[in-house]
């Protein structure tokens, strides 16, 4: 039993590869959810902060900032899609790419939050998907002006 009571991931394929999804809903309204996935002192708070000039074709340095993982050099995220409230993905460059889509749906509750990546050949589901949930969950403290959830409650999650 662990500390963790939101929903798990799914695991989707998506040709020959896998997928981890998430899905969240939000009372805030999709620009308040926007602007915390792209304003980088408003990432930085639960996830990592950015420098560039994050427009579409172009490559931002994105340095996370958590104590359990921050502190490190920053990762080149390439902006492939961004139309704004709605639709963000972006590749997170390296020898096997980290390919993410984050979409916002407006709804009578808020805020529908789909996030997707699809799991770099080199890794497994259940290397990617117990932080990512871990991160969703944090951004949601975020948006709540909750407290940050513990990672060693995540960490050992069954993501097959």
């Amino acid at each position: 039993m662990t500390g963790v009571d939101s929903p798990m991931g799914t695991i989707e394929r998506e040709g020959d590869r896998d997928v981890v999804a998430f899905r969240r809903t939000y009372p805030d309204p999709p620009e308040t959810v926007w602007a915390s996935l792209t304003e980088s002192d408003r990432l930085a708070r639960w996830y990592g902060s950015f420098t560039g000039d994050a427009r579409p074709g172009a490559v931002v340095q994105l340095t996370l900032t958590s104590a359990e993982d921050g502190g490190g050099p920053p990762h080149p995220v390439r902006i492939l899609e961004c139309d704004e409230h709605r639709r963000l993905r972006v590749l997170v460059e390296g020898d096997d790419p980290w390919d993410i889509t984050v979409e916002l749906t407006p709804s009578a509750d808020g805020t529908v939050l789909d996030f997707r990546q699809i799991v770099p050949r080199q890794y497994s589901t259940s290397d990617v998907g117990p932080g990512w949930h871990w991160y969703i969950d944090r951004l949601t403290a975020h948006l709540a002006g909750g407290p940050f959830p513990d990672w060693a409650d995540y960490e050992t999650l069954a993501y097959p």
